[in-house]
């Protein structure tokens, strides 16, 4: 009965993130102050639940963590995204996580690209501003980008696209993705200021 109810429920299913194009303009005559000012926007998107539970660092668990969850938790039913981060060692993340998902309460995401979890040197659950913010200016652990990378970025990746248009009744990132490239490039263009610990 409960297959039933969940195959009826991916039936009627609805597409929830779809690829958003955005515009990569780098600002000039950056003050530090400005940049720093961008850099508290960022942190607000990097470690809101919808981006942070995903990045887990070593982990192969996903949290559930943030309005709708209570206390932070790993994803239920042991789901484990093995080394291939995207589960293809023991259950795809795509098995329930597919290209469109119900708009219903407590139904898995689905966006259509490959859902997964970020890179282990992406580790953001539970870090403070100045870790993270020093992680996405080392190239070591930034996958390499520079700040117009790391903006262009947002632009064509589908699943971080997700993060502003959950639904589900799921609180979205904060901001747009626009303005998240925006503060973006204002603060690299101010020379990726960091708060100090």
């Amino acid at each position: 009965m409960k297959i039933k109810a969940i195959l009826a429920a991916l039936l009627m299913a609805a597409p929830v993130a779809q690829a958003e194009e955005i515009d990569i303009v780098v600002p000039e005559n950056v003050s530090e102050a400005q940049g720093l000012e961008a850099w508290a926007r960022m942190y607000e998107v990097v470690s809101h639940p919808r981006c942070a539970n995903c990045h887990v660092g070593e982990s192969d668990r996903p949290m559930w963590s943030g309005p709708t969850y209570g206390k932070a938790r790993p994803h239920g039913m042991n789901i484990r995204a093995g080394e291939s981060r995207i589960g293809v060692e023991t259950l795809l993340c795509s098995t329930c996580h597919v290209g469109t998902a119900s708009d219903e309460p407590h139904t898995p995401p689905g966006v259509d690209g490959d859902w997964r979890l970020a890179p282990p040197e992406a580790a953001w659950f539970g870090k403070g501003s100045a870790e993270i913010c020093a992680q996405l200016r080392n190239p070591e652990t930034n996958g390499g980008r520079t700040f117009e990378e790391i903006a262009s970025h947002l632009g064509h990746d589908v699943v971080l696209h997700w993060a502003w248009k959950p639904g589900g009744g799921r609180e979205p990132a904060p901001y747009s993705v626009q303005e998240h490239a925006n503060d973006v490039l204002l603060w690299g263009a101010a020379n990726m200021p960091c708060p100090e610990e």
